[in-house]
């Protein structure tokens, strides 16, 4: 389902009944817009053909892949080509790697799309198993892709500017300190995410 509107305004409008500064941020810019994904395999491989380039350059990769293995393709459709193929599809040796690494991970079961784990914690340690997918990426799929509600990014830099403005703090926190002061606004961190994404425009996935 995702973090829908409703959920997105249910979840901040419960941190602004106990946090005085959220409800006067949340008064002066209003919600974020809900952004939500599909769940499953292509949503993570959308992310791998997405790392380091533009999103223009990421749109005409993932045209040219769907040109390529069919708009329906299966982990195996990828796996069947040869490098140079994803190379004329705009795969670098690196991104077939992780490419290859996420298939190969989801026909083996070691990922399974339709059944990761509910604990956050151990969704986000079977996603990192793939290679090229950090953290970051898999606590992003688990806000957008499966609507997880209390999934909180530390590491984003806007996560850590937003909580920086919220704050008043005089820097920005580090990931860990991010961490810490984020723990106040559990269960409803993946919606105060996209509160300070709202500050800026951050697409993810």
């Amino acid at each position: 389902m995702g973090l829908t509107a409703q959920i997105l305004r249910e979840d901040l409008d419960a941190v602004a009944a106990r946090d005085a500064r959220v409800s006067e941020e949340l008064a002066r810019i209003g919600y974020p817009q809900p952004r939500i994904r599909e769940r499953g395999y292509k949503t993570m491989l959308r992310t791998i053909v997405g790392q380091q380039v533009s999103v223009a350059a990421a749109a005409s990769m993932w045209a040219k892949l769907e040109g390529e293995l069919g708009e329906n393709f299966t982990t195996s459709c990828l796996l069947k080509r040869d490098f140079d193929t994803l190379r004329a599809c705009g795969l670098s040796r690196q991104k077939q790697g992780y490419a290859r690494s996420l298939c190969e991970l989801v026909e083996a079961g070691a990922v399974d799309f339709d059944a990761l784990p509910d604990d956050d914690e151990e969704a986000i340690a079977e996603l990192t198993q793939i290679k090229g997918i950090g953290r970051w990426s898999a606590e992003i799929y688990l806000m957008f892709a499966e609507g997880r509600r209390d999934i909180w990014p530390a590491g984003d830099l806007a996560v850590q500017e937003g909580v920086k403005r919220l704050l008043d703090l005089t820097e920005r926190p580090k990931e860990k300190e991010c961490r810490e002061l984020g723990e106040g606004w559990s269960p409803q961190r993946s919606s105060l995410a996209l509160f300070t994404w709202h500050y800026y425009a951050n697409p993810a996935l």
